[in-house]
Order: structure tokens, then C-alpha cells, then sequence
């Protein structure tokens, strides 16, 4: 079994900053992906930024220049650094870990961001 927890989130004003950390543990060989998806209120879920086991960073366009994805691979812990937050980053973040084995995404519960104007 594998557990994915987050920190918890928070309220910032707008032009703010926040950082989310996230962990994996269980039966875990390596982790292959970690990151992070987003959900506002009535919106899909979209991906915020994603880091692989070597390094490799992915950031949906809403972030770039403002947020930072890293990861700890000796802790399996991934973190988000997230800069100059606008109101229209509110929402639930989840993290997410992808092993090498099994290949499948396990989910944190979510944690509540929102940014004030």
C-alpha cells in the first residue's frame, strides 16, 4: 500500500507566496513521477507541474515563471513552490506519485489553497 499526504495549504493574499510539500511512503520501490494537480471550483482538474526521477520538470502555462516543483528522492517528497499567487490559483492541490512498480498514481487527499485579492 502506498500513502501520499500533503502539507496543508493556506490563505495568502494575492502577490503572495506558499509552499506545498508532499510525501510518498509504503511500498515503494522508486518513485518514477511526482507533482501536482490543481481544482477550482467547478473546473476540471489540471495539472499544475510534475518532476520525474531525474530531474525532468513540466509546468502547465499558468505557473511557469512563478512556480517551482522539486523533489527529494532519498525522502520521496516533492514540493511546490508557488510565488506571486493570484487569486485565480484557488483551489484543492493534489499530489501525486507514480512508481516505477506498480506503474499507477496514487493521490493525496488534497489540501485547500486560496489566495485573497
Amino acid at each position: 500500500q502506498v500513502q501520499v499526504v500533503e502539507s496543508v495549504g493556506g490563505l495568502v493574499q494575492a502577490g503572495g507566496s506558499l509552499r506545498l510539500s508532499c510525501a510518498a511512503s509504503g511500498s515503494i520501490f522508486r518513485i518514477n513521477i511526482m507533482g501536482w494537480y490543481r481544482q477550482a471550483p467547478g473546473k476540471q482538474r489540471e495539472l499544475v507541474a510534475s518532476i520525474t526521477n531525474g530531474g525532468t520538470t513540466t509546468y502547465a502555462d499558468s505557473g511557469k515563471g512563478r512556480f517551482t516543483i522539486s523533489r527529494d528522492n532519498a525522502k520521496n517528497t516533492v514540493y511546490l513552490q508557488m510565488n506571486s499567487l493570484k487569486p485565480e490559483d484557488t483551489a484543492v492541490y493534489y499530489c501525486y506519485a507514480r512508481p516505477f512498480l506498480p506503474n499507477k498514481d496514487y493521490w493525496g487527499q488534497g489540501t485547500q489553497v486560496t489566495v485573497s485579492s
